[in-house]
């Protein structure tokens, strides 16, 4: 086996290890790389961009640092949030599968949807409802990570980013002003097209639904 082959391996046995029964832990995660990568792509044009001076790069390239700053943590937390709640409802019992449920009624299981119950741990449940109870669980995993990505990067996440900016721009023009310095028009100049969190995200879950140890 080839270094490169087996490299390979390692990396699709970790994939698979780590992100095989998790999609949405594998959407927040490559979400947020997508995130940084666009980052780095649009500080990177600015920073090769002849056509823009120095001085406006030192207000540009903050500028898109702060907004990177202001995606990624909003969109690692309300994602994150979203995923632990339905989880964590799946887990305990207040969402299940149909399967599952009747298995825990018939056999009269207690505390069914309380905090403290789990039902891989206190269901006793067999070998094939196992499997059915994890696989359902991964696809209210992605669901709710999908909804939380969505809320997060459609609403929650450009009302933040607008709102920091505001108050910012005010205080950059007004320094920009100050020192003579025109702004520049970003479409035109300095920026790149976004990638597309959703794009990522639909590439993620492909990979992930393929890998095996």
């Amino acid at each position: 086996m080839s270094s490169s082959t087996s490299v390979f391996e390692a990396i699709k046995n970790y994939m698979a290890k780590n992100y095989g029964k998790s999609h949405g832990k594998m959407l927040i995660h490559t979400g947020v790389i997508g995130w940084i990568l666009s980052a780095a792509a649009q500080v990177g044009a600015i920073v090769t961009n002849d056509k823009i001076s120095h001085k406006q790069k030192m207000y540009l390239i903050p500028q898109e640092l702060a907004d990177a700053a202001v995606n990624i943590v909003s969109f690692y937390l309300i994602t994150q949030s979203f995923k632990s709640v339905v989880t964590k409802a799946v887990n305990c019992g207040k969402i299940l599968n149909k399967p599952v449920r009747e298995f825990l009624e018939t056999n009269n299981v207690k505390n069914v949807g309380k905090k403290t119950f789990d039902v891989l741990r206190d269901g006793k449940l067999p070998k094939d409802l196992v499997d059915k109870f994890e696989s359902f669980r991964n696809g209210v995993d992605f669901t709710g990570t999908t909804l939380g990505s969505i809320l997060s990067c459609n609403i929650v996440t450009p009302i933040i980013r607008n709102e920091i900016a505001t108050n910012k721009q005010k205080k950059h023009i007004a320094k920009m002003e100050e020192y003579n310095i025109s702004v520049v028009d970003p479409a035109k100049n300095c920026y790149l097209p976004r990638p597309s969190i959703q794009s990522f995200q639909a590439n993620a879950y492909k990979s992930s639904s393929s890998l095996k140890i």
